[in-house]
C-alpha cells in the first residue's frame, strides 16, 4: 500500500513540476481565452492515451498505471484550473468565450485520447 502511494506521488510530482514548466511557455494571448490551460489538458489527454495502449492486458506492472496515468498525468492536467477559467470567463461576461472553452476541451480532449491510442496501436 505505502508503495502505490509512493508511485502515485512521484508522478504527481512530475507531473505537476512539468505543468509549471510549460505554463511559463510565452504564449501571446491576444484574447481572454485561456490557451495555456487548455493545452496542457490536452497534451495531458494525448499522453493518457499513450500510456492507456502500453498499459492495458497488465503488460506492465499495476504500479506503473499508478506512476503515469493517475500520478504523471493527474498532476500535469487540471480540473480545478479549467473550472476556475471557466467560472472566471463566465463571471467576466464572456459566455460565448466560457462555453468555446468547455466544448473545446472536452472534444479535443477526447480526439487526443483516441488519435494517441490509435498511432500507438499502429505503431505497435
Amino acid at each position: 500500500m505505502i508503495i502505490n502511494i509512493l508511485f502515485v506521488g512521484i508522478g504527481g510530482f512530475f507531473g505537476s513540476v512539468i505543468r509549471y514548466m510549460v505554463s511559463l511557455i510565452p504564449i501571446k494571448e491576444t484574447t481572454v481565452f485561456p490557451v495555456n490551460t487548455l493545452f496542457i489538458n490536452i497534451m495531458g489527454a494525448f499522453l493518457i492515451g499513450v500510456f492507456s495502449v502500453f498499459l492495458k492486458d497488465d503488460i506492465l506492472d499495476h504500479r506503473f498505471n499508478l506512476l503515469l496515468r493517475v500520478g504523471l498525468c493527474g498532476g500535469f492536467t487540471t480540473f480545478s484550473t479549467f473550472s476556475f477559467e471557466t467560472f472566471s470567463l463566465i463571471e467576466r461576461g464572456y459566455v460565448f468565450t466560457a462555453f468555446l472553452y468547455v466544448l473545446l476541451s472536452v472534444i479535443l480532449g477526447l480526439a487526443a485520447i483516441l488519435f494517441a491510442y490509435y498511432l500507438v496501436e499502429q505503431i505497435l
